[in-house]
């Protein structure tokens, strides 16, 4: 996929802000796919249901509350603490390091941040196996959210105040479209990660880009070349 930015689109940028799942790591990771088992195991467990009906029910909670973790914490008031320790508890051991996107992202002038509906433990340890420790000022996570999830627009503006972060000199990179839109509205530069062509994509049929979105000012498939051409020379 081509890269249609340079660096005179970004040369304002102060704050660079990353989703972590799907987005700092690449979909063949198979990553995503772990966690997402563990959460249907989660809900087997719970209601004692069969694999396909608590995948079902899964999947039902997501696209209304915008978590499976959020409708059962509404549904259900479930513990987000265990929830989240079982959910993460994957392993990440295979997960080689991407020292091109170390060296881009460490090649950043300005904050550098992380904006994950995970949690902040499965971010680090995420970042680590990638060969990103480090390179981050801080993570925001569902917990600091007060567990409500993007794309609402709670998420953005507390993540704006307490971390002082001024959308207008800031730029979001997602693999969720919708996750973009409020962003969007406050100024920021918005930035699409998809996966790349002939890998498989791990977002939900709803979740996935058709045709041209005004809130969606880039689309990469490739984040590090992507931030190589567009970091501001200083």
């Amino acid at each position: 996929m081509g890269i249609d930015a340079d660096t005179a689109h970004f040369a304002h940028i102060d704050t660079w802000v990353f989703d972590l799942d799907n987005t700092l790591y690449p979909a063949h990771c198979d990553l995503w796919p772990r966690i997402d088992m563990r959460i249907t195991y989660y809900m087997c467990e719970m209601f004692g249901l069969d694999g396909i009906s608590s995948r079902a029910l899964q999947k039902y909670y997501y696209q209304r509350y915008g978590t499976t973790m959020h409708g059962l914490i509404e549904e259900h008031g479930i513990s987000p603490e265990v929830y989240l320790q079982f959910v993460h508890d994957i392993d990440r051991s295979d997960i080689d390091p991407d020292h091109a996107l170390a060296r881009a992202i460490a090649a950043l002038p300005g904050r550098r941040l992380i904006l994950t509906n995970g949690s902040r433990d499965h971010a680090m340890k995420t970042a680590e196996q990638l060969g990103l420790a480090g390179l981050f000022e801080d993570v925001y996570d569902i917990v600091a959210a007060d567990l409500i999830p993007k794309p609402h627009p709670h998420v953005y503006a507390s993540f704006f105040e307490r971390l002082g972060v001024d959308p207008t000199r800031a730029v979001l990179f997602e693999d969720i479209e919708r996750n973009l839109l409020v962003p969007h509205q406050h100024g920021m530069k918005t930035v699409l990660v998809v996966p790349r062509s002939g890998t498989r994509d791990h977002r939900e049929d709803w979740e996935i880009l058709h045709g041209q979105k005004p809130h969606v000012d880039f689309i990469t498939d490739d984040l590090a070349a992507f931030l190589g051409c567009v970091t501001p020379y200083h």
